[in-house]
């Protein structure tokens, strides 16, 4: 079955700790900014996309995600303010173009297609305003 990232809001890590942990991805609630996003990608290979194709990092640089929870079964993590704030303020240029950089990038797991990865990062900038809007901050909930 694989991994699943449920990209989530929260005000703050204590918040985002209290996420149910005997629920699967289909039974959980989300926050009151809706249900939330599913995604095969990971955290960290979002948090590439945004910093190599609109901040111009390389995929090397890239720093790591503050972990909020480790548990047998699951893990929270947050996306920094240096992942969100470039994606919050990025046009439809920047979006196209770190889209088609990142379809670029060798050896890497995820969508491939330029416009799909497109699509992923619109979908992400449009929940990342929602979450500014109500004073939240952006999570992922991983989980097998």
């Amino acid at each position: 079955m694989g991994v699943t990232y449920k990209y989530f809001g929260a005000p703050d890590g204590a918040s985002a700790a209290r996420v149910p942990t005997t629920m699967r991805p289909e039974e959980l609630g989300g926050d009151e900014l809706g249900q939330g996003m599913y995604t095969k990608v990971k955290p960290e290979t979002m948090a590439a996309m945004v910093l190599t194709g609109i901040e111009g990092i390389p995929p090397s640089r890239v720093p790591p995600l503050e972990l909020v929870v480790l548990h047998p079964d699951y893990a929270v993590v947050k996306l920094p303010p240096s992942v969100v704030e470039p994606l919050r303020r990025a046009g439809e240029e920047e979006l196209g173009a770190a889209a088609f950089i990142w379809s670029t990038v060798p050896d890497r797991r995820g969508p491939r297609d330029a416009f799909v990865i497109y699509q992923m990062l619109h979908e992400w900038q449009q929940f990342a305003h929602r979450l500014r809007e109500n004073g939240h901050q952006l999570y992922c909930l991983v989980w097998p």
